[in-house]
């Protein structure tokens, strides 16, 4: 049986309009219970998990980002693509583009980072969190679609929920990130220590502050993803059957996380 794609979609995402034949399920971690809808894109078993919960209730800086990971690994997931609405922290990175991630820059703050906690010390590399693969095959299909696409860009992970200030802004932007958001950190180096392909499509739904003409608004982000969403179901349908046909895993031929779920 072929291991499922995973998604995970955040602000402005329906992920049971994204399948046909979806259920809805739960699982139970070591780190709490999971809900996600399975069902099927094309010809391609997708499971698909709700950053902030059905009715988006869970601000980004309670996400239980271990669980998540954990659940995916647990059905079986290799390979994840994630969504994100993110705002620019550059002029040349216009609202209405799309991103993807070559590396980061974690400003959370009161996150659990990692799954290796207790029993077990591992010291992740973090060279390359980004899936190479997996980003060839999103940025061959946006661009075939026309899409405006940035890439080899780097994430700035802020805390949240309240949006940044511009003297923040301007921080984030010297030190060389792209694009910034709340809900990057730490699930990309949790996918990483589960060895899993990841990429997250960045979508810039504003200019952040100080770069911005106007207030933000969270309203302005939902609107930005409701003129996004076309286009993104249809890179996801059009990516996800060669995703799923590429190498899996990454990091050691052991499970790492193998240790938690046998304790």
């Amino acid at each position: 049986m072929s291991r499922p794609v995973g998604l995970i979609v955040g602000t402005g995402v329906d992920s049971v309009q994204l399948l046909s034949d979806a259920s809805l399920s739960s699982i139970n971690t070591p780190f709490g219970d999971v809900s996600y809808v399975r069902g099927s894109m094309g010809d391609v078993d997708v499971c698909v998990l709700k950053r902030h919960g059905e009715g988006h209730v869970v601000p980004p800086h309670l996400i239980n980002y271990r669980a998540n990971i954990m659940a995916l690994y647990m059905l079986g997931v290799e390979k994840v693509v994630t969504t994100s609405a993110v705002g620019s922290l550059k002029k040349s990175i216009a609202p209405g583009s799309y991103a993807l991630m070559d590396g980061f820059l974690d400003f959370t703050k009161v996150r659990v980072q990692t799954f290796f906690e207790v029993g077990k010390v591992v010291h992740t590399d973090m060279t390359h969190p980004y899936s190479a693969a997996v980003t060839d095959v999103l940025a061959t299909e946006m661009s075939a679609l026309g899409l405006s696409l940035h890439t080899g860009e780097v994430y700035v992970a802020a805390e949240g929920p309240r949006f940044e200030s511009p003297q923040e802004v301007r921080m984030y932007a010297a030190m060389g990130g792209s694009v910034v958001g709340m809900t990057g950190l730490p699930e990309v180096t949790l996918a990483r220590e589960a060895g899993l392909e990841y990429q997250t499509i960045a979508i810039i739904t504003n200019y952040a502050a100080g770069i911005s003409a106007s207030l933000l608004t969270h309203k302005e982000v939902l609107d930005a993803m409701a003129a996004a969403s076309t286009s993104l179901v249809e890179v996801l349908r059009r990516s996800l059957p060669h995703i799923k046909q590429l190498p899996a895993g990454v990091g050691d031929d052991e499970h790492p996380l193998d240790f938690l779920l046998n304790s």
